[in-house]
């Protein structure tokens, strides 16, 4: 292994001693030998299947036959999760095909970062995966399933089904991807019209086009935003089938590969010849796996809070100053939008996952140790399925990358790093990602643009006041303050400065979007405004420095000065009510700071 990995995982192993010690404690306390609905009454067996059709009612009667509980982010408003409709019934075949059972045992709600970013709903985003994991919860707390299959792929949907499924850890369960829309126009291109957009260069009618051309049908949006990086991380995590994350929906490997996850998960089973539990699978050596993935491709900032939660679910203790130090050590070998021109079809072209778990694998960079969903070992996931007269067969994935653009080795990186950093100062502690920065944009020192709502900055913009070189300070925009939205609308405009010549950054409490790109964007910044963070005092002028390069993130104002000021009071009326946000108070003032994972889950806390 390599020496920084094995000696994070190490001080990860040793931080969670005690809290993953119990969590394994109750796994196998929660474990029941046989047929878990064995252990319900006549009635409770009657009503959990009494509306199967005559043969699934006989062998779930009969407790001989596995049952397995198929939990569903489904709609058809999201490109991402419309193709999931047809799934259930699949699924059911598969299952019956080796003998099980299966029942949908749950719909969780599916929200899209993009369809809310700029709008109100957008600040239930983060709060809607505290919900996506009590409603998996709720889904399998009838006790009728002896496994699960997971269906979710984007955004807080994911890790939300993760922490539910980690609070029934001694099931076997498997994730089932849908796979990512076919390419449209470049991102680069999408990137280019939203300029000129914010530039008023171009109206609404040509930006909707190229909106359109970019998201134009069933599937995942093919940049690697949070969505992409889930499905990565899952498969590194060896939580779904090796193979399975980028195929497209309408390629007819989809379909095999989604049976076949069907039949696996029947396998894994108390019942089945291959009994392996989800809760497992999620150790500390798995989700150091994840966190090297994510990072040797640029992905998502937004794991940085979800990987957090989730592991969190399992009893294992993970913070910001681990993802910083395996940052340092682990080498970037992807250039995928934003931090390349092309897509995730692109990336799966050129050797995708098969060949990136090589590479990181015989460069001692993942824990080939683990258990999986395909079986011991992370050695498994170098393969990749191919569809050979109606049958999958796994075969040897690629050696050398098909696009050395787009896929690279380990021993010639697009850059030394992962570009992730941890930043650290008298403002507090905040991630930057610059996977995607340019060397010279990495360090800014320059008078501070303060805003307490993202769509304030569009009139400054207009009026020419951002004209120079800023630091744009969002403030508020914290957990307990708003929800932590994302704050996509800023991009163009700060794309177009820095276009311009200005040294421009981002520092806020709140998030970016996943695909973050070209701008310095110190965010997630804890402690947040409304828990006395810093960032409550910071007056427009201020000069902030903040440096990608080591790690810095100063308020440059004296302590002297800083304690004549009294901190902006966030107003929150405004931004608690309407569009459902009143529903969601209690939740929202009970989320914890972004680098303990902005979770809800106080009674995880004290039972770990």
């Amino acid at each position: 292994m390599h020496a920084v990995v094995q000696s994070v995982t190490d001080r990860i192993i040793e931080r969670s001693k005690v809290s993953r010690a119990k969590y394994l404690a109750a796994l196998n306390e929660a474990k029941q030998k046989g047929v878990h609905r064995s252990s319900l009454s006549c009635g409770n067996l009657a009503h959990g299947f009494a509306a199967c059709n005559p043969d699934d009612k006989q062998s779930i009667k009969g407790l001989t036959k596995a049952n397995i509980g198929i939990v569903t982010s489904f709609n058809d408003m999201l490109s991402a999760h419309q193709p999931y409709e047809s799934y259930p019934d699949l699924l059911k075949q598969a299952c019956a095909e080796v003998g099980s059972v299966a029942q949908v045992a749950a719909g969780v709600p599916a929200m899209c970062d993009g369809v809310t970013q700029g709008q109100p709903g957008m600040e239930l985003s983060l709060l809607s995966r505290e919900v996506i994991a009590m409603s998996t919860a709720i889904g399998l707390s009838h006790n009728m399933f002896d496994g699960a299959l997971l269906l979710g792929i984007c955004d807080k949907i994911v890790p939300g089904l993760l922490i539910g499924a980690l609070s029934f850890g001694h099931l076997p369960m498997l994730f089932v991807p849908a796979g990512p829309m076919k390419s449209g126009i470049p991102n680069k291109e999408k990137a280019r019209i939203r300029q000129k957009f914010a530039q008023g260069k171009v109206d609404r009618a040509e930006l909707l086009e190229a909106e359109s051309a970019s998201y134009h049908s069933a599937g995942t949006c093919t940049f690697y935003g949070t969505a992409n990086s889930n499905q990565l991380m899952l498969e590194v995590m060896g939580l779904q089938l090796p193979g399975s994350s980028f195929v497209n929906p309408d390629d007819p490997l989809r379909e095999v590969l989604s049976k076949t996850a069907a039949k696996q998960v029947c396998r894994l089973t108390e019942m089945g010849t291959q009994y392996t539990p989800i809760g497992e699978i999620v150790n500390e050596k798995s989700i150091v796996n994840g966190i090297v993935a994510l990072l040797a491709t640029g992905g998502s900032t937004n794991l940085t809070m979800h990987i957090v939660a989730a592991a969190r679910a399992a009893g294992v203790i993970v913070n910001w100053d681990d993802f910083s130090e395996l940052s340092d050590a682990v080498p970037l070998v992807a250039r995928v939008y934003p931090n390349g021109h092309a897509d995730i079809n692109h990336f799966h072209a050129a050797g995708g996952m098969a060949f990136l778990i090589k590479e990181l694998l015989d460069a001692g960079m993942l824990h080939e140790d683990v258990n999986t969903v395909a079986g011991y070992g992370l050695r498994r996931y170098t393969q990749e399925p191919r569809l050979i007269d109606g049958e999958i067969k796994w075969v040897e994935g690629q050696v050398t990358s098909l696009d050395a653009e787009v896929l690279t080795s380990v021993t010639a990186p697009f850059q030394a790093n992962g570009g992730l950093k941890l930043l650290k100062g008298n403002l507090g502690r905040a991630v930057i990602k610059v996977s995607a920065v340019s060397e010279q944009h990495r360090v800014v020192e320059a008078p501070a643009v303060v805003i307490d709502d993202q769509n304030k900055l569009e009139a400054i913009f207009k009026a020419g006041d951002l004209d120079k070189d800023c630091v744009v300070v969002v403030k508020g925009q914290g957990p307990k303050a708003v929800g932590m939205p994302e704050l996509h609308k800023l991009t163009p405009i700060l794309g177009t400065l820095q276009d311009r010549g200005f040294k421009v950054a981002l520092l806020t409490d709140g998030r970016m979007s996943g695909a973050s790109g070209k701008v310095p964007a110190a965010i997630h910044l804890t402690p947040e405004a409304l828990d006395g963070g810093l960032i409550a005092k910071v007056q427009s002028g201020d000069m902030i420095r903040v440096d990608a390069l080591t790690g810095e993130l100063t308020l440059l104002v004296s302590d002297a000065e800083l304690a004549t000021r009294v901190a902006e009071k966030v107003e929150l009326r405004k931004t608690n009510y309407g569009m459902g946000r009143e529903l969601f108070g209690a939740l929202r003032s009970n989320l914890s700071s972004p680098e303990t994972g902005a979770r809800c889950t106080s009674a995880i806390d004290e039972i770990f």
